[in-house]
């Protein structure tokens, strides 16, 4: 089984340096699909069965209106479930643009079940859960504060099951460093396949390891990449594995 998860950044590229980051804001007000073209190849040729997204568009102004998480589902010939990565009640989920940012996971498995979880702080708050192949996958996307990311964590320790095979991916903005998801790691039996700590962003000159892949240890890994492609400010993570439950 192949996982890929991607914070795509809402397909507006990679500006390349941060200095260029400043000279390019337009990207986010309107930005060109080349960008977006580029990502669904690059999904596309890696072959993953279970697609995380992060920072995805799902229809505004930016896009043309176009949600990019049915058009890379149409392309993939993949089933998804999305939502708008703020608090269920949140008055974002009503301001343009924001309301179009979403987070979602895609998968080629036809059976599945999908739940939406919300975290108690911080204005990113969904979790995605989805159950594929017998193993249950969490999408998120942490807080930018520290005390808030923390407090995510153990609310997110809570719900994991402890009698299934378990991945935690996603955007964790540990700006501190992995030693951040250390006590999250040890309470639910988590491991990181990432065991070089390979940085993730920015994706021009990696420095800080944000994006995770976390497994629980009945799962095999098989296989960890972290591709060195700059369509987007992050890297994405590649992960092929097996669990027991999965069957060949």
């Amino acid at each position: 089984m192949r996982f890929l998860i991607y914070n795509i950044a809402y397909g507006t590229g990679s500006p390349g340096g941060a200095h260029k980051r400043l000279l390019t804001t337009h990207r986010y007000i309107k930005t060109p699909d080349e960008h977006f073209e580029q990502i669904i190849d690059f999904i596309r040729d890696s072959q993953a069965n279970v697609v995380g997204l992060i920072e995805a568009d799902t229809g505004s102004y930016r896009t043309d209106r176009t949600d990019q998480v049915k058009r890379l589902a149409s392309h993939l010939n993949h089933f998804h479930v999305c939502d708008t990565k703020y608090g269920r009640y949140s008055l974002l989920r009503f301001i343009p643009f924001l309301r179009n940012h979403a987070n979602a996971i895609l998968t080629s498995y036809e059976e599945s079940r999908s739940y939406f979880h919300y975290l108690p702080r911080g204005m990113k708050k969904l979790v995605i859960e989805s159950e594929i192949n017998g193993v249950v996958f969490y999408l998120v996307h942490l807080a930018l504060s520290q005390k808030a990311r923390a407090e995510q964590l153990r609310h997110l320790a809570r719900i994991l099951p402890d009698d299934k095979p378990v991945i935690v991916a996603g955007d964790f903005n540990t700006m501190q460093g992995e030693e951040e998801l250390h006590s999250f790691m040890e309470k639910c039996g988590l491991i990181n396949p990432n065991t070089y700590n390979v940085p993730t962003y920015p994706a021009w000159r990696p420095q800080k390891q944000l994006d995770y892949i976390l497994c629980s240890k009945d799962i095999q890994i098989r296989h960890f990449k972290v591709p060195d492609v700059e369509f987007s400010d992050h890297l994405p993570l590649l992960l092929d594995f097996e669990a027991p439950e999965i069957k060949h």
